[in-house]
């Protein structure tokens, strides 16, 4: 089993809704098992302005799939949901982003880990130190440095852990 942490994003069609589904369909057998959730986060857009605001997790999966088959498995709940990729960093109903694989650093033509992007990413590092407080990356850097630079952003937390697991449990 290798661990691994996936961010998510929504901000369309009830967003929460969004990432819940997510999360069950990332505990499935053909997937691997979710060991941890973060709380759910509100954030500013990252790219054009004229969306609404995302709501942000990052999850902990146990899974035995290979770094490219877990990628694949991702874009398939994308597109169950209903993403639609019209324009970079656009309104999505679920993005889901392969942040750490392990110990691994891939950098292959669809795939980049660590993801390329996390270390700017307040909607990526706050939910990630939630969940892995002492985690380090494969360069040996710790998460705590990483946040000590990346300022909130006037992220904002919607549920709380508890709330997000008892809401797993009912649906």
């Amino acid at each position: 089993m290798n661990l691994c942490y996936i961010g998510l994003g929504s901000n369309l069609s009830q967003p929460q809704a969004q990432l819940l589904q997510a999360l069950r369909m990332l505990n499935h057998p053909d997937i691997g098992r979710l060991v941890r959730c973060s709380s759910f986060y509100t954030s500013k857009p990252m790219g054009p302005q004229d969306q609404p605001d995302y709501v942000n997790a990052v999850a902990a999966v146990e899974t035995v799939l290979s770094p490219l088959d877990l990628l694949r498995a991702l874009q398939a709940i994308e597109n169950d949901q209903g993403r639609v990729r019209e324009r970079r960093w656009g309104a999505r109903t679920l993005d889901l982003d392969i942040l750490l694989y392990g110990e691994q650093v891939i950098e292959l033509p669809d795939l980049t880990v660590p993801h390329y992007g996390m270390a700017d990413r307040e909607f990526v590092l706050y939910p990630l130190y939630e969940i892995a407080p002492a985690l380090q990356m494969p360069d040996g850097q710790k998460l705590t440095t990483l946040l000590a630079n990346c300022p909130a952003n006037g992220l904002l937390t919607l549920l709380d852990s508890n709330q997000v697991h008892d809401a797993l449990a009912v649906c």
